[in-house]
């Protein structure tokens, strides 16, 4: 039951944050479309797209955002590995341990000063200057992908996920368990 609770909870997080990942992919992919079509105009109708770059930089913010999860997922974030290279047993897993606690936290205390952010913006119907966008459904990603990460580093912290090792180490375990 245990065993099964668990890999519901790990393939509904690698879901979410796939789900995610997609959507950022998407932003990203608009924004080149945006670029692309506001040069043309540029040359053509000697006109570029005045929405450009605001909805350019909504874009690459909710993208950023919206792949924390997948990155936190695979644990590919940026990270010195001097000292955890040079440790192994329970002084590596002692180290990932307070990593995964520093990560939570941080994700934990983000998360905590943007909900009232967010609130403010609904509040005060907030929209960008020139183009008048709403803010809010923009900044509502935003917590939603921190939580997400969030929840990824607590399962990996409860052993729901594996612990974030790094693929050589995983590939030596495996060969040495055949």
């Amino acid at each position: 039951m245990a065993a099964k609770l668990r890999n519901v909870i790990a393939l509904g997080l690698e879901y979410l944050a796939l789900a995610c990942a997609a959507l950022a992919a998407l932003g990203l992919t608009a924004i080149v479309g945006i670029i692309v079509t506001s040069v043309l105009m540029r040359k053509s109708a000697n006109s570029p797209l005045h929405i450009t770059e605001e909805v350019v930089g909504l874009l690459l913010s909710v993208a950023l955002f919206l792949g924390l999860p997948m990155v936190t997922l695979k644990a590919k974030h940026v990270r010195v590995s001097l000292v955890t290279n040079l440790l192994k047993g329970k002084g590596r897993v002692a180290l990932q341990t307070i990593g995964l606690l520093v990560g939570i936290g941080f994700f934990g205390w983000v998360l905590w000063e943007t909900i009232p952010w967010l609130e403010f913006a609904i509040k005060r119907n907030i929209k960008t200057e020139t183009t008048r966008i709403l803010l809010y459904p923009w900044m509502v990603l935003m917590p939603l992908s921190l939580s997400i990460a969030c929840a990824i580093m607590l399962a990996r912290l409860m052993g729901v996920l594996d612990r974030d090792e790094d693929d050589e180490t995983r590939l030596s375990g495996s060969e040495e368990a055949r």
